[in-house]
């Protein structure tokens, strides 16, 4: 599945070019909870048909309700509207929260933009998939759209003027190697809005390789990494267990600015990969740093499937920013998992095991 934004933005362009009325509606605001983030998006054409998500679905067919003939009466009255953008909340008492399905005293402000231009949303999505960051200002006053290339991402920013989208190109996957964790992995990343490439030079793995979706190239892994170019929305994952394939690419994936670099494989391996690496390769523990492995999270996982799940985790958490309990990492779980239950040193919920 492709980058939800991408999709949202590519499909509207071509309701519009078509001649097909439609808006595009975006999360600008939330109080206490909500079901999607500020700066999501939906678009909703004429006859009904909708494409990304606000909300849990009640919200999208309230908008239908409101702005298409979908459930209009014989005189149409229910249509799109044209000129300035327009604002729309939703849940603001008990009685509209729990008829739209929000949480509990959740409340959020829609920004809905009538019948974008085509053309400027053609440049957008261009720009997208040319590998972009682009900031989208769209004028108050008439609906006007400016783009502007992004150094950085950024937070959705509305003033009494404009509202200032910026939208990403799409997170990036690179798998090296075409193994039956690989094929799992790249399926939880496919639909999770990566883009997924798998590289493997071995004929004997990629002549069976079942993932639809995913590109698979069978250049040697380190020249794969250069011509990838990892940017901070993209990751390097490491799979075959082979040293040939894998070291190399690693040290290539760790001069980029990719947000994850980490390599499959026990405590051990992991800890022959660093002392190879500082003793052939001129590496530093300092270098090696963000190389991470074991990959994933402690979930007791054994098989291909449940280690695929451990390991998109650990990434999505990466990606998102948020911070791991120490408990979940692999290694750490492991060590104290393998200590004599009767050490004094070891602690289990603040206290020491022999004391729990």
């Amino acid at each position: 599945m492709e980058n939800l934004d991408v999709m949202v933005l590519r499909t509207l362009r071509d309701w519009r070019l078509a001649g097909r009325r439609a808006l595009l509606a975006t999360v600008v605001r939330t109080w206490g909870s909500s079901p999607r983030p500020i700066g999501s998006i939906m678009a909703l054409c004429e006859d009904g048909a909708v494409v990304g998500s606000v909300s849990g679905g009640c919200i999208e067919d309230d908008l239908i309700y409101r702005f298409t003939q979908a459930y209009a009466g014989k005189d149409g009255e229910h249509r799109i509207p044209s000129g300035a953008p327009g604002f729309v909340k939703y849940g603001i008492t008990a009685d509209e929260a729990h008829r739209f399905g929000l949480p509990c005293g959740g409340t959020l402000e829609l920004l809905l933009e009538y019948d974008p231009d085509g053309a400027g949303l053609a440049e957008l999505v261009g720009q997208l998939e040319a590998g972009r960051l682009v900031q989208r200002t769209v004028r108050l006053a008439d609906g006007a759209a400016q783009l502007a290339e992004a150094l950085l991402p950024a937070e959705l920013a509305l003033s009494d003027d404009e509202l200032v989208n910026t939208f990403g190109p799409e997170y990036r996957m690179l798998l090296i190697g075409a193994g039956q964790l690989t094929e799992y992995l790249a399926t939880m990343a496919l639909f999770s809005g990566f883009a997924v490439t798998v590289c493997d030079p071995r004929e004997e793995y990629r002549g069976v390789w079942s993932v639809p979706g995913a590109t698979v190239v069978s250049d040697m892994p380190d020249d794969v990494v250069i011509a990838f170019n990892p940017d901070r929305r993209s990751c390097v994952v490491a799979l075959t267990h082979d040293p040939k394939l894998d070291d190399l690419a690693l040290l290539e994936a760790l001069k980029t600015e990719a947000f994850y670099v980490g390599a499959i494989g026990s405590r051990r391996n992991n800890e022959a990969r660093h002392a190879r690496m500082i003793e052939h390769f001129e590496q530093t523990t300092e270098s090696l740093a963000r190389l991470r492995g074991p990959i994933g999270i402690y979930i007791g996982s054994k098989t291909p499937s449940e280690i695929a799940v451990s390991v998109m985790a650990e990434i999505l958490a990466v990606k998102n920013g948020v911070a791991l309990p120490h408990d979940v990492d692999v290694a750490q779980a492991k060590n104290e998992r393998d200590l004599p239950a009767n050490d004094p040193g070891v602690l289990v919920c603040g206290v020491p095991r022999t004391a729990a």
